[in-house]
C-alpha cells in the first residue's frame, strides 16, 4: 500500500492540506528539516515519542506514517504540516536520490538483476545524477525500440492498471447485464443454455452450429443476415454458453473494428465480464456470496457449483464482485503448466513477476506459489489450499488445474492473510515461503544438481511461435481474415453475385 493510501483527505481546519503523493519524497523533506535544524535522529525520535530506526525508516521512505506522526514531526521541526507534506523534494540533491531510490524498486532495474546502491552522503553527487540518467537513457531506449510486441505488452499492463483501479469492477457492464435477463423473463439464479438462445433471439440472431469455423476463432458473426456461427464440439473444459454471450455482448456494447491491441483488448475483456454477468447474475451472485461470507464459508468451488459454471468462469466473476461488495482485496491467476503466467489481475498488493515495460504475461511463477504447486497435487477433484509467506506478505491461494488445447492451466483466487477468516480451507497446514524474484528462491538449482550437471547437458527447447514473432497484423490480432470470409461466403443464405 502506498503512503497516500494510509494519509485520508483532510476535512475542516486541515481541509487544505496537500495529500501526501511519495513516501521517499516525505523522506528526504523530514531529513532535510532535521540536518537544517541540528538534530539527531535520536532527538527527533524522543520528540515524536519514536525509536532512532523507526524516523530512518521513515527518512528512507520504507515505513508508512500515521496522521497524527506526521503532525508531531511537523511541530518537533517547527514547520506547519502542508510544509512537511509538500509534493517536491527539498533540493535539487534530494529530487535525485529520490529519482535513484524509485528506479531501483522499479520492474527494469530488478530485471537487469543489478546490485543495489545505497543512497547516503557518500555517494558523490556527480555520480548520483549519472546513475539517474544513465536509468533514464535505458528506459527510453526500451521504450524507443519497443516493437508490435511490446506495444501489447505495454498495452496488458494500462487495461491492468485500469481494471485494479476501479477493483474489477465496471457497473455499466452490469446494467446491461440486468436488461438482457429482464427482457427475457430470466427468474435468477443460473442461466440455462434455453435462456442464453432467447437472449440471441431477443437481439435478432439466429444460430448455427458448424463443423468448419474458422480455427483462429471461437465464433463468427454474420451482422448483414443477423446469424451466429458456433463451433458443433465442444473445446475441452469449455462452457458452450460463453462463446455465444462473447459474441452477443459485442453487439450489445456497438463495439467496431479495433484501432490499435490496446482497444481490442479492452473489447475482449468487456465481452468476457458482460458474459460472466449474465451467466452469474450480479443480485444472486452476491446474495450467495454475502450469506457465505457471514458464516465464514467463501468457496469459489461453491458458486461454480451454484450457477453451473466453469471454475474460471466462477473465479473471474469473484474477482468482480468481491472488492465492491464483500471489501476483500483479491487476485487472480491463470498459470499454464509450464510455469509461465498467462493472465492475472489483483488488487490486494500481490506482487506478481514483471518484466522491465511493468507486463506479467509470460513471466515465471514462483515454483513454490500454489498456482505451480498444485501441479503436483494427487486429487484433482478437491481443491487445494495453501499459505504462502512473500516479500509483499503472506497470501492464502484456492487453486485448481484444468485441461484446455493448449495444455493444462491452473487457476488460482488468493487473498491477503487478513481476509483468509471468510474462506473455507483457511484450517489447512500447507504452507511455503517464497523469496522471489531472488534468483536463489527457485529459478537456479540446487548447488548439487548444478555441480553435477552443469555443462554436460544440452537441452533442446520448444518456444512457442510467438516468442518470435512480431503480433499478427489485422484488425482483430490472431484471425486469419480471408479464411473467415471465405467461411462466411461458403454458408451465407444469398449467394454472391457477379
Amino acid at each position: 500500500m502506498a503512503l497516500t493510501d494510509r494519509v485520508p483527505r483532510p476535512t475542516g481546519a486541515e481541509a487544505d492540506t496537500p495529500e501526501l503523493a511519495d513516501a521517499l519524497v516525505l523522506g528526504r523533506r523530514i531529513r532535510h528539516l532535521r540536518t537544517a535544524r541540528g538534530l539527531t535522529l535520536e532527538e527527533l525520535g524522543a520528540a515524536v515519542g519514536r525509536a532512532p530506526s523507526q524516523i530512518s525508516m521513515l527518512e528512507n521512505g520504507h515505513r508508512e506514517a500515521k496522521v497524527s506522526v506526521l503532525r508531531r514531526l511537523a511541530g518537533a521541526l517547527g514547520v506547519p504540516l502542508t510544509e512537511l507534506l509538500a509534493p517536491e523534494p527539498p533540493s535539487r540533491r534530494a529530487a535525485l536520490e529520490v529519482a535513484l531510490e524509485r528506479a531501483q524498486r522499479g520492474p527494469l532495474y530488478s530485471a537487469l538483476g543489478l546490485p543495489s546502491v545505497k543512497v547516503g552522503r557518500s555517494l558523490p553527487t556527480d555520480a548520483l545524477e549519472a546513475l539517474v540518467r544513465l536509468g533514464d537513457e535505458l528506459q527510453r531506449l526500451l521504450t524507443e525500440k519497443a516493437a508490435t510486441p511490446e506495444e501489447a505488452r505495454r498495452a496488458n499492463a494500462e487495461l491492468r492498471a485500469t481494471m485494479r483501479a476501479q477493483d474489477n469492477y465496471f457497473p455499466d457492464l452490469e446494467e446491461h447485464a440486468r436488461h438482457l435477463l429482464a427482457a427475457v423473463g430470466h427468474p435468477g439464479g443460473p442461466l440455462s443454455q434455453r435462456g442464453t438462445a432467447e437472449i440471441a433471439a431477443h437481439l435478432g440472431f439466429t444460430l448455427h452450429y458448424v463443423h468448419d469455423l474458422p480455427h483462429s476463432t471461437r465464433s463468427v458473426t454474420d451482422l448483414e443476415h443477423r446469424r451466429i456461427y458456433l463451433p458443433h464440439a465442444l473445446s475441452p473444459g469449455g462452457d458452450p454458453r460463453s462463446p455465444l454471450l462473447q459474441a452477443l455482448a459485442s453487439h450489445v456494447l456497438g463495439h467496431r473494428e479495433p484501432r490499435d491491441y490496446g482497444d481490442f483488448l479492452r473489447q475482449r475483456v468487456e465481452t468476457n465480464y458482460l458474459a460472466a454477468a449474465l451467466m452469474l447474475p450480479e443480485e444472486g451472485a452476491v446474495a450467495m456470496l454475502a450469506e457465505a461470507k457471514a458464516a465464514r464459508r467463501l468457496s469459489v468451488e461453491d458458486l461454480r457449483d451454484a450457477f453451473a459454471v466453469t471454475y474460471e468462469t466462477a473465479a473471474h466473476r469473484f474477482t468482480n464482485l468481491a472488492t465492491r461488495h464483500l471489501d476483500i482485496p483479491v487476485h487472480f491467476m491463470k498459470v499454464h503448466e509450464s510455469g509461465t503466467l498467462h493472465k492475472a489481475y489483483e488488487n490486494d498488493g500481490v506482487s506478481f513477476p514483471s518484466d522491465p515495460l511493468g507486463a506479467i504475461e509470460g513471466q515465471p511463477v514462483c515454483r513454490r506459489w500454489t498456482a505451480r504447486v498444485v501441479f503436483d497435487i494427487e486429487d484433482r477433484f478437491s481443491p487445494y489450499y495453501q499459505y504462502t509467506d512473500t516479500p509483499s506478505g503472506t497470501f492464502w491461494c484456492t487453486s485448481r488445474v484444468q485441461g484446455s488445447a493448449d495444455g493444462e492451466f491452473s487457476v488460482s483466487v488468493g487473498v491477503p492473510f487478513a481476509q483468509v477468516r471468510w474462506f473455507q480451507g483457511r484450517e489447512t497446514t500447507e504452507r511455503a515461503q517464497s523469496r522471489c524474484p531472488e534468483p536463489d528462491c527457485c529459478r537456479r538449482p540446487p548447488v548439487a544438481l548444478a555441480d553435477r550437471w552443469q555443462g554436460r547437458a544440452w537441452p533442446s527447447a520448444r518456444p512457442h511461435a510467438s516468442m518470435l514473432a512480431a503480433l499478427p497484423t489485422g484488425a482483430f490480432p490472431g484471425v486469419d481474415e480471408t479464411e473467415v470470409f471465405t467461411f462466411l461466403d461458403r454458408h451465407s443464405p444469398v449467394r454472391p453475385t457477379d
